[in-house]
């Protein structure tokens, strides 16, 4: 007996793998959307021992709603996670802009037109809709959950593409929370805001990941490994990508989430991921920096992160930093080892 049936958009996606996992466990019955069948094929490889708990919907365009209509059918619960990440993009407006609005609108209307049965969706946003970039490292500061990314869209189309990135999680977010304010739909909104998304990616047993061409997060830390140098820091904060899972499923289930903004994120360095690698992951010892003298990545040097409401409302515990790093790497290592036998 199903608890019924959660859409998960961009179900191919790195955080998408842990939620489809952690809803399937729980009992519910998960409809992933892809844009291709080969995407599905992969998707039911990953949890093919849940078997027809899984099904997959084709959906080739997130910005359409008709696209949506099939997959909505007899769906109680949505988690919209697929959104364009891209830290390089040439064209704002066309990459990042336009597809994160025009993805979390669609589905709205789609939602309020056919998902009849709807009772929640929850919005994967990011901690780059809370931050306020021009203000930089901002010591002193401590960013929570109701904290909004001041920037306009005029700013996100003409930004770097880093800031562009952050203008479009702030205003697909926005977008979400006026269509809720003047639509009034059935259903209520939760926003989830995860900061650098780290730790394993999802699978059974070593993925086939090609290291050259990882997710944005997981390249992020991999770029620490045979580095002449630390990074600079980028974002100051971090989160376990199966705490986001687990906040998915938390956010879904507590009644009193509705309506709610989570900042989930705790500090994080590339220091503190230096030093974890160092000292918890063997194959990786000799083949990270150490920080220079002088240069070092102290807490203090950063604005501070306030992850405490989805612990409050939530219930949701937070994995230890050093877990999530260590995993990471460890996975990390492990597929390199794998792809040098072959």
């Amino acid at each position: 007996m199903t608890k019924g049936v959660i859409l998960v958009t961009g179900a191919n996606g790195f955080i998408a793998g842990h939620i489809i996992d952690q809803f399937l466990a729980a009992g519910y019955t998960v409809r992933g959307t892809v844009r291709s069948p080969s995407s599905g094929s992969k998707v039911r490889e990953l949890h093919a021992k849940y078997g027809d708990k899984l099904e997959i919907a084709i959906v080739p365009d997130l910005t359409k709603v008709e696209s949506y209509e099939n997959a909505l059918q007899d769906v109680v619960g949505i988690m919209h996670t697929a959104s364009p990440v891209d830290l390089s993009a040439s064209d704002n407006e066309k990459e990042l802009l336009i597809p994160a609005i025009q993805g979390v609108t669609a589905l709205l209307k789609a939602s309020k037109k056919w998902a009849t049965s709807l009772k929640r969706i929850v919005f994967t946003s990011s901690f780059a809709a809370n931050i306020n970039v021009p203000e930089g490292y901002r010591p002193g500061y401590t960013y929570t959950s109701e904290d909004w990314n001041p920037v306009t869209y005029a700013e996100g189309a003409t930004a770097d593409p880093v800031s562009a990135y952050c203008a479009s999680k702030t205003l697909a977010e926005q977008a979400a929370w006026s269509f809720i304010k003047e639509e009034k739909p059935s259903f209520d909104l939760v926003s989830l805001n995860p900061a650098w998304v780290f730790g394993p990616h999802f699978a059974p047993t070593t993925p086939a990941l090609d290291l050259k061409h990882l997710n944005e997060s997981t390249q992020a830390l991999w770029k620490v490994v045979d580095a002449d140098t630390v990074p600079p820091v980028d974002f100051a904060a971090a989160v376990d990508v199966r705490d986001v899972a687990r906040a998915h499923l938390l956010a879904f289930e507590t009644p009193a989430a509705g309506g709610n903004r989570f900042l989930l994120a705790e500090h994080f360095s590339y220091q503190l991921a230096a030093d974890i690698a160092r000292e918890q992951v063997p194959e990786l010892a000799g083949r990270v920096p150490v920080i220079e003298q002088g240069k070092e990545q102290t807490p203090a040097t950063y604005y501070a992160v306030d992850g405490s409401k989805p612990t409050e409302i939530l219930g949701l515990k937070y994995r230890p930093i050093t877990d999530t790093i260590r995993d990471a790497y460890a996975q990390l290592a492990a597929v390199e080892k794998v792809a040098a036998a072959a």
